[in-house]
């Protein structure tokens, strides 16, 4: 089943700093990705935001570049699709679900994905996760 990926499960992957209950639902939308032949769909601002925690992850010594490097290849193999009419959403859909559920717009983005494509939606983000509920979007796994 494929499903709309939120960068906040995607960087418990790699920090693992996460409590143990988030630690296990990002465990289980990977295996999802690796066995199940899931799809995970993101949209153009997933890589930003992952690239965003990168670097300040590295400036903080949380991790290392080559730490990083090695989960980009991770991140390179897994079956990620990412959605470009996100830029074409934006500035209409997303900004209207930015306002109504009082998300960032970043957070909004992911929203819209799951509501235009029927997708449930993987997160951590408590707001999104409680903004995806009211929308009617399933959580995923």
């Amino acid at each position: 089943m494929n499903f709309v990926l939120d960068a906040s499960v995607t960087m418990v992957w790699l920090l693992g700093d996460a409590k143990q209950s988030d630690q296990n639902y990002a465990k289980r939308v990977l295996n999802a990705l690796k066995v199940s032949g899931a799809l995970a769909e993101v949209p153009v601002i997933w890589a930003l935001d992952v690239t965003n925690v990168l670097v300040k992850g590295e400036s903080r010594q949380l991790f290392t570049e080559a730490q990083s490097e090695a989960f980009l290849e991770m991140l390179s193999a897994a079956p990620i699709s990412a959605d470009h009419a996100t830029f074409t959403t934006a500035l209409g859909d997303t900004l209207q679900l930015a306002r109504r559920y009082r998300l960032s717009s970043y957070d909004a983005a992911y929203l819209e994905l799951a509501l235009r494509r029927g997708l449930p939606l993987a997160t951590l983000d408590a707001d999104l996760n409680k903004a995806a509920r009211k929308a009617g979007v399933l959580r995923f796994v």
